[in-house]
């Protein structure tokens, strides 16, 4: 195994937003409190001891010790949850959907990323306790982005009818699905893992939510990783004053609708609120709550309530208010003593909009720290790189360009007229200097000649290089398909596949190697070489 890294920026995958956060540029600083860094920590630690209550850790660890009943746990598991009762105790979590068999291979990151975070944490500030939290996003009814994943180029999909909060959903019709996995992956000891994995998590669990835990608790529980699901009854409970207040007043629509109309001057809005950010939860469905004409209304549905109904309802059924994107991640720092968040780019970018609005609520707001990503490359396929002179910053390049550059490079004539073009603007300038000292009209012939000579030049290095290409169409088919391996579709290969694909080749040493390679807080991408 070796590692090593590249800046995001190299990758050219990961936005604006993302780049200047990671920068620290001034016009992103207003909207986030303290950076990843060890004084942002020991500020959240300080902030988030003085508002967390004892109660509502001993609220969180009875429901974790319920959620839990049914399944194994490893000591640090058990260990972890004993621990929250201890106001020395702090979370860091991030949030998954409940992709099929775990979806994108980002997921692996993501939560080793936190269980990494966690140590090093734990590490730095040794008064203090550091656990990893995964928060299940089981009330989600996006069935359509999470009901397949992809294994070796192809779709494995589980089709149902939709409806209703994803956490509730039968796991009926997965036999099939396993059986069409299955006759994939082959016969070898890690196809029978996954297999094993696949049938014990949806074939022995009843609902989605249970298979998803019962994953996740198999892969990472020797971490002592805690896994959180929000529809619950006591946890709802905690969240009743929002809800409420989200009902009454519409907070989180005005001051996020006023932090977005700072954050858009130089940014990409991600989501916009609505006017009331719940939704209503039953059996079958998950609707928005709207208010209009004085009463609340359940969307698509003929339910409605007066403002007394309504906030009756939410005391004694706080089950059936589900927060939507804008809400959630209140929800969850309500309820966890947490200190980051750590997440993908598009998730980071909208807490931002968020921060205010946890500030009028007086909620501490996390520190955001964007999940480690990876580059797996077999040692196959780094010789390749090798041999065609492909540096790891290089292999991010479109293909386009890395086709062209690396024509360039193994050109043995001159096919880059870039220093051509520079003589002749240089030109250009004399002949300008003289045309200032006559008319107007010499000055517009100079520059529409200018443009149309430099034009001429860009056209025949492109017919060259086009030429170039041709004669050399074995190193261009080569690195056509070596860039297409390691970068499925043009994107980076952890959100194209799933991690069954490399856990079939390298077993739980994949696994055991993204757990002593991550780097959480070196804010870097990472190329793993197994």
């Amino acid at each position: 195994m070796k590692v090593s890294s590249i800046p995001f920026k190299d990758t050219g995958f990961f936005s604006k937003t993302m780049l200047d956060y990671l920068a620290q540029k001034e016009t992103v600083q207003s909207f986030y409190k303290n950076f990843p860094d060890q004084t942002g920590f020991y500020n959240q630690i300080e902030e988030k001891e003085k508002s967390f209550s004892l109660q509502s850790r001993l609220v969180l660890v009875d429901a974790l010790k319920r959620q839990y009943a049914n399944f194994e746990t490893s000591e640090k598991t058990q260990e972890n949850i004993h621990l929250l009762k201890s106001k020395n105790t702090f979370t860091v979590t991030t949030g998954h959907q409940l992709n099929l068999f775990t979806g994108p291979l980002y997921f692996l990151y993501k939560i080793i990323s936190v269980i990494n975070l966690a140590e090093e944490l734990t590490e730095k500030f040794p008064e203090k306790k550091v656990v990893p939290i995964y928060w299940m996003a089981t009330e989600d009814h996006d069935f359509e982005e999470i009901n397949y994943f992809n294994f070796e180029g192809k779709k494995v999909k589980w089709s149902r009818e939709d409806g209703g909060a994803v956490g509730h959903f039968s796991t009926d019709g997965l036999a099939q699905v396993l059986e069409v996995f299955a006759n994939q992956l082959g016969r070898s000891k890690n196809a029978k893992y996954l297999k094993e994995l696949f049938s014990k998590g949806y074939l022995e669990h009843h609902n989605l939510a249970d298979a998803t835990r019962y994953i996740a608790n198999e892969l990472f529980k020797e971490f002592g990783l805690l896994i959180v699901d929000g529809d619950d009854v006591a946890l709802k409970t905690l969240f009743i004053p929002f809800i409420k207040d989200e009902l009454e007043n519409e907070t989180s629509y005005k001051e996020v609708s006023k932090t977005i109309a700072k954050l858009e001057v130089n940014y990409k809005i991600q989501v916009n609120p609505r006017e009331i950010n719940l939704f209503y939860l039953s059996k079958n469905s998950r609707e928005r709550i709207l208010f209009e004409d004085g009463v609340y209304k359940v969307n698509n549905t003929n339910t409605t309530f007066s403002k007394s109904e309504i906030l009756k309802e939410v005391d004694e059924n706080p089950l059936h208010f589900s927060p939507n994107v804008i809400m959630r991640p209140l929800y969850q720092e309500a309820i966890l003593p947490n200190l980051c968040y750590v997440g993908g780019g598009g998730e980071i970018a909208y807490w931002f909009e968020l921060k205010d609005y946890f500030e009028k609520v007086k909620i501490p707001f996390p520190v955001l720290l964007l999940r480690n990503s990876v580059q797996v490359i077999s040692e196959k396929q780094q010789k390749k790189l090798d041999n065609l002179g492909i540096s790891h910053e290089e292999m991010f390049l479109t293909q386009h360009e890395l086709v062209a550059k690396k024509v360039i490079d193994n050109s043995d004539i001159e096919v880059n007229f870039n220093k051509k073009i520079q003589f002749l603007e240089n030109q250009f300038i004399d002949l300008k200097e003289v045309a200032r000292k006559t008319d107007v009209s010499f000055i517009n012939a100079v520059n529409a000649q200018e443009r149309k000579q430099i034009k001429g030049l860009e056209n025949l290095q492109k017919r060259l290089l086009k030429a170039e290409k041709r004669r050399q169409v074995a190193i261009v088919n080569r690195i056509t398909a070596l860039q297409n391996e390691l970068l499925p579709n043009q994107s980076l290969e952890e959100r194209q596949r799933n991690f069954s694909e490399h856990y079939l080749e390298y077993g739980t040493s994949f696994i055991t190697a993204l757990k002593e390679s991550l780097k959480p807080l070196e804010l870097t991408f990472t190329i793993l070489e197994l």
